[in-house]
């Protein structure tokens, strides 16, 4: 059995796609998975089973929140590995030391090299960014509320769903699949 997180994108932010953390660890415990725990009140949940395709995860997980809770919400499942590897890769490790400033998008495929490419990140400064495997390091010298390189920006130049969280959340997240 391996561990996972699965990062739900856009819940309990508003109004909207409100889902209360005791459904979530019910919804997951109900589809077979051990050791459910979730973290904050914005869709953080570590769990262990024997499933091996983390695309598959999100999946099953996507149908059973709109079967069972009403609500169309896409999610990102990474394994205790990947996350570990989006730790110690960070291509921006001198900015951990205010970790609510420094977020990562999750990506939920491997963007296209191309439309990556086609993203000048220098204009978008003093916003700092780094590319990983399918995850974007950004860095928000003056905070999140005037973002540009929002999960929404990825998602729109990318392609693909997309949902972030900051580095305290990663690190505890790594932290509670250990």
């Amino acid at each position: 059995m391996k561990s996972y997180a699965v990062l739900l994108r856009g819940i309990n932010v508003g109004r909207n796609n409100r889902v209360a953390m005791a459904d979530l660890r019910a919804l997951l415990t109900g589809l077979g998975y051990t050791d459910v725990a979730t973290l904050l009140q914005s869709g953080n949940a570590v769990f262990r089973t024997g499933g091996t395709d983390p695309a598959k995860l999100a999946t099953e997980i996507e149908r059973a929140i709109e079967a069972e809770l009403g609500r169309s919400i896409r999610c990102v499942v990474r394994d205790r590995a990947e996350l570990a590897r989006i730790v110690a890769d960070n291509p921006l490790p001198d900015r951990t030391d205010e970790p609510s400033r420094l977020l990562v998008c999750f990506l939920a495929e491997r963007p296209d090299p191309a439309k990556l490419a086609a993203i000048d990140f220098t204009a978008y400064a003093p916003e700092e960014c780094g590319v990983g495997e399918r995850e974007v390091y950004v860095w928000y010298p003056a905070g999140q509320q005037t973002a540009k390189l929002t999960y929404a920006f990825f998602e729109k130049r990318l392609g693909c769903a997309a949902t972030a969280r900051n580095w305290n959340t990663v690190t505890k997240l790594l932290a509670m699949m250990s």
